[in-house]
């Protein structure tokens, strides 16, 4: 039924440029903001607990400590004193504790006047005596605190903490260490608790080979739940009279996994862009139109991941192509996942997002110096058909010119370099009247690669041979083609391509054709080995 309402202009934005500020933007409470013991934050600062909230940038977590300090200060005990680091990377010591010195001590006496503490004269008076020039002077500072004030609860987080002087850390969260120990069974203490906020895991930092803050409970910030997304957009509903289906609602959620920067960021070129002034609902084909508009638009956060992406992008390349297994103790992966790149699902590393998935992988397809030229028509058959069996071929002369540095480091072929770059050749033909899909979800199983063209199918199966025997590759990537992917996909004929890491690039091996029962399949052997000397 048509909605007969009348469109009203919101008075709220979705933010995606900073804090939220609830006046002027809309928001919802993150859920399940827990340690492993299932234990949220108040329940932990209640408890005297230090820890360590880890979040990529731009994923709430400074409107998350702003909404935990409001919380918090409804009990006057509470001194809640939200400090930054984020400018502070390249500061000598002395300035280093200058600044925070400034900052800390303007927010503590703020906050004692604000619940008229009684003690607020006796504090100001020793913080006017009381210089930070380096961690023994802030341990000495929280000591004293601790003897003046009676009946009140001092919780500091440190927002951006990885902006802390990279020569003051080992003694920063040493002297934090001390202090949780020596009050640790103490009831009555002016320093209650610590949260140290950042992108990387605070409790694994190893100084010296030791970790200074292995007393801290770890805390992951989750995404937004489709709860959340829901009831954001709800708030719009509210506002404006223009709903947004649920089809829409679930996939906003699915294509972003509630990541927070990128819910906003649709939810703006959705009522802005796609369908704005109107109370026709928000439907999901205006998410993927939204999705699109978003994939090649220039914006800080996107360039900011890609400078990330860049640094690890044989590991990225790898786990968009399926193939790793989730390893807390790789170290690209650590990056990769702190930067919120990556994710754990299950015991697999995969891409956080689809649209992180989608915007980089080709970002990096166009560095691939795949031809520009190359388009379906050159390789039609009567029908609208692809001659794919020449794409083949003429995809190895391309590997042969590009040459075989682009498959080696440190004298090992990547793993799964041989399919990102068939991907990005075929990926040309993915114009007008094409789709390509990788690392599809099919009935029986993943498919490497589904190149649709004007509504037919050409799915292609990839294999690395390192050590084995060719023959018996040919045998399982035959029968895995055929018996799995060409049945759950309902078309007669696929193709194998094996890149062939035993034989020197340039060495040319014919096509061959396998009939299995009803199905065909074409075998491609492109050989990517170093050349004799090389």
């Amino acid at each position: 039924m048509e909605n007969k309402s009348t469109y009203r202009k919101p008075d709220r934005i979705f933010e995606n440029a900073g804090t939220v500020n609830r006046e002027n933007a809309y928001y919802v409470p993150l859920e399940n903001v827990v340690n492993v013991n299932k234990q949220d934050i108040k329940t932990m600062v209640d408890s005297g607990r230090y820890f360590s909230i880890f979040a990529p940038r731009q994923c709430g977590k400074t409107t998350f400590l702003e909404s935990v300090r409001s919380e918090l200060h409804s009990d006057p005990t509470y001194a809640v004193l939200i400090l930054s680091f984020q400018e502070y990377k390249n500061l000598e010591r002395e300035e280093f504790y200058a600044q925070v010195e400034a900052e800390l001590y303007e927010k503590l006496t703020g906050r004692l006047k604000e619940v008229r503490c009684e003690k607020t004269d006796i504090v100001s008076r020793f913080l006017k005596s009381h210089r930070l020039t380096n961690h023994l002077s802030l341990r000495k500072l929280f000591e004293e605190l601790n003897r003046i004030i009676e009946f009140k609860k001092i919780v500091v987080f440190i927002d951006e903490f990885d902006g802390i002087p990279l020569s003051e850390l080992e003694n920063f969260l040493a002297t934090l260490r001390t202090l949780y120990l020596k009050y640790k069974k103490i009831e009555q203490k002016a320093l209650y608790s610590i949260g140290l906020v950042g992108i990387r895991n605070i409790t694994k930092l190893i100084v010296g080979g030791v970790s200074p803050f292995n007393i801290a409970d770890q805390v992951d910030l989750p995404p937004f739940s489709l709860k959340n997304v829901r009831e954001l957009f709800l708030q719009y509903t509210a506002e404006t009279n223009q709903p947004f289906s649920e089809a829409a609602v679930k996939k906003i959620y699915e294509e972003t996994t509630g990541q927070p920067w990128l819910v906003n960021r649709l939810g703006t070129i959705l009522t802005v862009d796609v369908k704005p002034g109107t109370t026709a609902p928000i439907e999901e084909q205006d998410v993927e139109e939204a999705i699109q508009m978003l994939l090649i638009e220039r914006n800080t956060h996107f360039d900011n991941l890609y400078e990330k992406a860049k640094l690890y992008k044989e590991t990225f390349v790898k786990i968009v192509f399926n193939g790793v297994k989730y390893s807390p103790d790789d170290e690209d992966q650590t990056w990769l996942e702190q930067y919120g790149l990556i994710k754990k699902k299950e015991r697999k590393a995969v891409v956080a997002n689809n649209i992180y998935k989608e915007r980089y992988i080709e970002t990096f397809f166009d560095e691939a110096r795949v031809p520009e030229d190359l388009t379906a028509a050159a390789y039609l058959l009567p029908g609208d058909f692809l001659d794919m069996e020449r794409i083949l071929l003429d995809f190895e002369q391309y590997i042969t010119r590009i040459g075989v540095s682009a498959f080696y480091r440190e004298e090992k072929p990547y793993e799964k370099t041989g399919q990102f770059l068939l991907t990005a050749y075929l990926y040309r033909f993915a114009g007008s009247g094409g789709d390509l899909r990788y690392e599809v979800k099919s009935g029986l199983g993943r498919m490497d690669i589904l190149l649709t063209y004007k509504g037919k199918k050409y799915v292609i199966e990839t294999k690395v041979n390192r050590y084995e025997n060719i023959d018996r590759i040919l045998e399982s990537g035959i029968a895995q083609l055929a018996g799995k992917y060409l049945t759950s996909e309902s078309v007669d004929e696929g193709y194998l391509v094996i890149f062939d890491t035993r034989r020197a690039v340039g060495v040319m091996v014919e096509p061959r054709v396998h009939q299995l029962e009803n199905k065909k399949v074409t075998s491609f052997i492109i050989c990517i080995g170093r050349e004799a000397g090389k």
